[in-house]
């Protein structure tokens, strides 16, 4: 199984860039790092951004995440970029540079979808983090974050809150559905939310790291609990879970992304993308 963590998938194939991801550091922190030097977030960094800028939130792929920064700064990438001029991203990009140049040297990677449970704490934000194996377990790490700021290793955290552990507890009366999601001043949260969040987590870790704004398929809630059983099993080393998984993500066209999406941007485009 963990030789499909190893290859790229359509999103995070680095095409004619791949030369400029063998250059990186080959930890994991220092990884990161250049990342950061990457990518800038559309909302959290403060700076304000529009138009043609703001539409670079929609860039699926990492090929065109890294076109858009060598189109400014045809440089290696640990130079450093100023950072406004940085890509603008969300979470989700962070984590598919980080994916993308681990899975370049061969070691398996993936996209997790969940929640975070440390920027508020009267608050869970939906996140994107990448999960590494090690060569004994599989990692969490958090390239968004200054390791800095915060007092635990964003290289190997020790909390997050993934989709499929936030639908179970909501299912089970053990959380407050409406306390995740996007922001507490936005209606993106709730039950719906999670449910959606599910389908995200199981395109993610199928190598369909879509935007956290494209939509596609439908489930229902009983769906949602049957794949958020298998995903919990996965997690805890159950082999025959993880292939019930990948059997039923690839042959179930409400659950696969196929060959387009809807998205719903923040950059103010909705339509119909081919992928």
């Amino acid at each position: 199984m963990l030789q499909r963590y190893r290859e790229q998938s359509r999103f995070s194939d680095p095409g004619r860039f791949g030369e400029l991801l063998d250059e990186l550091p080959t930890d994991v922190p220092g990884l990161m790092a250049v990342v950061r030097n990457l990518v800038v977030h559309y909302r959290a960094s403060g700076i304000a951004f529009d138009g043609g800028r703001l539409a670079e939130i929609d860039s699926r792929w990492v090929a065109r995440m890294l076109e858009l920064d060598q189109g400014r700064f045809p440089l290696p990438l640990r130079e450093p970029r100023p950072v406004e001029q940085r890509v603008l991203g969300c979470c989700r990009d962070f984590t598919l540079l980080t994916i993308a140049a681990l899975r370049r040297r061969g070691v398996p990677a993936r996209s997790r979808v969940g929640f975070s449970p440390y920027f508020a704490e009267d608050w869970n934000y939906d996140h994107v983090v990448a999960e590494y194996w090690n060569g004994t377990r599989w990692v969490l790490a958090d390239a968004q974050l200054e390791p800095g700021d915060y007092p635990f290793n964003t290289a190997d955290l020790p909390q997050f809150i993934t989709a499929a552990q936030a639908w179970t507890a909501h299912r089970r009366g053990l959380i407050d559905a409406d306390r995740y999601g996007v922001d507490p001043a936005l209606p993106f949260h709730g039950h719906q939310f999670l449910l959606d969040s599910v389908l995200l987590e199981v395109a993610h870790r199928h190598g369909d790291e879509a935007l956290l704004w494209d939509q596609w398929g439908a489930i229902t809630d009983r769906t949602a609990d049957e794949l958020a059983e298998l995903l919990l099993a996965a997690d805890r080393g159950d082999a025959s879970a993880e292939r019930g998984l990948a059997k039923r993500y690839e042959t179930d066209p409400s659950l696969r992304l196929a060959k387009r999406v809807h998205c719903m941007s923040p950059s103010g485009f909705d339509g119909w993308v081919s992928i």
